[in-house]
C-alpha cells in the first residue's frame, strides 16, 4: 500500500511540475508578445523635395543643416509648361555633390501639356546626362505629372518609352494622384515605374483645405492595393495663398514663388505641423503594405516664407514633441509714447497667429492700430487687435502687429485663443 501511495504522489507531483512549467512558458510567451506590441514604432525613412529653380545660399544652408535627418533628396531639374516651354533649374552643383545621399532628378510636366512624346523623352535623357556630367550622384529620375485620369493609358506608353531610354541602374519614379484610384488603368501604369510617390496634399478643392489626415489615410489604404512596387507618400510642410476671381474661379496660387496677380478674394492655406506630425506618428506605427518612406514637400529655407521654419521641420523629422509659445510685448518706439506691439514665438513649433491680442483697459492708451494681418477693434472690455487673415508665426520668429500710444510705460497685453 505504501508503494502504491508513493507512486501516486510521485505522479501527481510530476503533473503539477509539468503544469507549472507550461504556465511559465505561456506567461513568458505573453511577455514577449506584449513587449513586441509595446516596442517603439520604427521610423519610416524620409526624403525631401528641393523645389527652387534658382538656388540662393539659403537653399544650400538648409540642405546641409538637414542632411543627417533625411535619406535622400528629390531635386527639381526642369518644368515643361502647357505651352511646351522648358524652364530649367540651376542648382548649386557643389551642394549636390557634397551630400551623403543619392539624388533623384525630378522633371515637372504641366497637367495641361500634350507633349508626351519622344522629344520630351529625349529632353529628359539629356538633362540626366548633364547632371551626371556635373558629378551629381543621380540614382533616379522622377516624373511629376498631374495626368488627367482619362489619359493614363497615354501616360503609360510615354513611361514605357522613357524607361527604355534609361539604363538599368537608374530608378524611374512617378508621382501619383488620389483621383487615379478609381481608374482600372492605374495598376498598369504603376507597373511601369520602379516606384511611386502618392500625393496627399493640395489635391482637393482649395476651399476644403491643404491636407486632410482622415482622407489621406483612406487614400493610402486604397493605393496599397493598386501597386506591387515600393511606394512613398508625400507630406506637406508648406502653406499657400489661393485667389479667386469674381466668378469664383481660381485666378492664382501663390506658394514658394510670390505672384503679382491677385483675385477678388483670397485664402491662406497651411499644413499644421501638429496635425502632420500626428499623421506621421500613425504611419510609423502602422504603415500600409509596400510603403517604404515619406517624401517631404518641401525643404524649408530662410527665404521661403510660406513654409515651416527649419527648426519646426527638423523637430517633426526627428519625432520630437512640438511646443509653440507665442507671447506679445509692447516695445518702445523712437517716438515718445509710441510702442510697437510684437508677437514672439519662443517654442520649437510654428504656431497659428492668435485671433485676438487684447490691450488691458487699465492701460492709459489713447490711440492704437493694427498692421500685418491685424485690425483694431473695441468691445465692452476695451481695445483689441483682431486677426484679419490666417497664418503661421514661425518658431524663433517675431511679427509686428500694430502700435499703441500710451501715457505709461507698463502696457498690459495678453493673447486670446
Amino acid at each position: 500500500m505504501l508503494r502504491c501511495s508513493t507512486f501516486g504522489l510521485h505522479h501527481r507531483y510530476r503533473y503539477r511540475r509539468l503544469r507549472e512549467i507550461f504556465l511559465l512558458l505561456a506567461l513568458s510567451l505573453c511577455g514577449v508578445m506584449l513587449a513586441a506590441c509595446q516596442r517603439t514604432p520604427q521610423v519610416l525613412p524620409q526624403q525631401a523635395y528641393i523645389w527652387q529653380r534658382q538656388w540662393s545660399p539659403a537653399v544650400g544652408n538648409a540642405m546641409q543643416a538637414s542632411d543627417q535627418l533625411v535619406g535622400g533628396w528629390r531635386v527639381l531639374a526642369a518644368e515643361l509648361s502647357a505651352q511646351r516651354q522648358w524652364k530649367t533649374a540651376y542648382p548649386d552643383w557643389q551642394a549636390l555633390r557634397a551630400t551623403t545621399h543619392a539624388i533623384v532628378m525630378v522633371v515637372r510636366l504641366d497637367g495641361q501639356t500634350d507633349s508626351l512624346d519622344a522629344a520630351t523623352q529625349t529632353r529628359i535623357a539629356a538633362l540626366l546626362a548633364r547632371w551626371r556630367q556635373q558629378d551629381v550622384p543621380v540614382a533616379g529620375v522622377e516624373i511629376d505629372y498631374d495626368c488627367p485620369t482619362s489619359q493614363l493609358p497615354v501616360y503609360r506608353n510615354f513611361l514605357v518609352g522613357l524607361r527604355q531610354s534609361l539604363d538599368r541602374d537608374t530608378t524611374l519614379s512617378i508621382t501619383a494622384l488620389p483621383t487615379w484610384l478609381s481608374s482600372p488603368e492605374l495598376n498598369k501604369l504603376l507597373a511601369v515605374a520602379d516606384e511611386s510617390v502618392l500625393q496627399v496634399h493640395a489635391v482637393m478643392n482649395p476651399r476644403q483645405g491643404l491636407f486632410d489626415a482622415e482622407r489621406a489615410h483612406a487614400w493610402l489604404k486604397a493605393y496599397a492595393k493598386q501597386t506591387a512596387h515600393p511606394w512613398r507618400v508625400a507630406l506637406p510642410s508648406y502653406g499657400t495663398r489661393v485667389s479667386w476671381d469674381d466668378n469664383g474661379r481660381i485666378s492664382a496660387v501663390e506658394s514658394e514663388r510670390p505672384l503679382l496677380a491677385s483675385g477678388h478674394a483670397s485664402q491662406e492655406l497651411a499644413a499644421s505641423p501638429t496635425a502632420v506630425s500626428a499623421f506621421l506618428a500613425q504611419l510609423d506605427k502602422d504603415p500600409s503594405p509596400g510603403l517604404i518612406g515619406v517624401v517631404w514637400f518641401r525643404l524649408p529655407t530662410e527665404d521661403d516664407q510660406r513654409n515651416w521654419s527649419l527648426p519646426t521641420w527638423q523637430a517633426v523629422l526627428a519625432r520630437q514633441p512640438l511646443k509653440s509659445a507665442v507671447t506679445v510685448e509692447a516695445l518702445p518706439n523712437a517716438q515718445a509714447g509710441l510702442h510697437d506691439l510684437t508677437l514672439h514665438n519662443i517654442g520649437n513649433a510654428d504656431s497659428a497667429l492668435p485671433p485676438v491680442v487684447r490691450i488691458d483697459a487699465a492701460s492709459a492708451c489713447d490711440a492704437a492700430d493694427g498692421i500685418n494681418g491685424y485690425a483694431l477693434e473695441a468691445d465692452a472690455k476695451g481695445k483689441y487687435l483682431r486677426r484679419t487673415r490666417e497664418g503661421l508665426l514661425r518658431a524663433g520668429y517675431q511679427r509686428n502687429i500694430g502700435w499703441v500710444r500710451c501715457q505709461q510705460q507698463d502696457i498690459q497685453l495678453h493673447v486670446e485663443r
